[in-house]
């Protein structure tokens, strides 16, 4: 089940009188509980809608910016050429669909818009990430396994 079929599962339940779901599909398991409506509107968790992988692009050419810290030392920042493979949600980033199986993608590898580079792990549902951008991927810049915050940087494609 992906996550399309996840939010319009989600809008039916909105928009019907059940106030709970559970759904379990082989692997694969869903719970949907509506909140209570006599709760006012602040003290109700805000909805949130993923958005599409995005990539975050960086001019093609490098630049260098100064600036004194506290302690007087000169701090130098460069920002390096490419386009980003940022993630899309919170979640767990894994570099394979499985431990004991390959990376989707490792350095040097070329890719394009519908290369699946990744998975992030959101509550339970594995979101394959492709890449929406071609290139070669000139660093992994998140390990296996740990958490992702939405725009986090996962791959530098070049």
């Amino acid at each position: 089940m992906d996550l399309d079929q996840v939010k319009e599962i989600m809008g039916i339940v909105e928009a019907s009188k059940v106030k709970k779901l559970h759904l379990k599909k082989g692997d694969f398991e869903l719970q949907i509980e509506k909140a209570d409506e006599h709760l006012p509107a602040a003290a109700l968790p805000p909805i949130y809608h993923p958005p599409r992988a995005a990539v975050a692009e960086i001019p093609e050419t490098m630049f260098h910016s100064e600036h004194t810290s506290k302690g007087g030392k000169r701090a130098v920042e460069t920002a390096i050429d490419g386009k980003f493979v940022i993630s899309p949600m919170v979640g767990t980033y894994y570099s394979s669909p499985a431990p004991d199986q390959p990376s989707f993608v490792k350095v040097g590898d070329k890719i394009d818009e519908n290369t699946v580079v990744c998975i992030v792990e959101a509550m339970k549902v594995m979101n394959e990430v492709k890449a929406n951008v071609s290139g070669t991927v000139a660093e992994v810049l998140v390990e296996s396994a740990h958490p992702v915050e939405f725009g986090t940087k996962i791959f530098r494609i070049v």
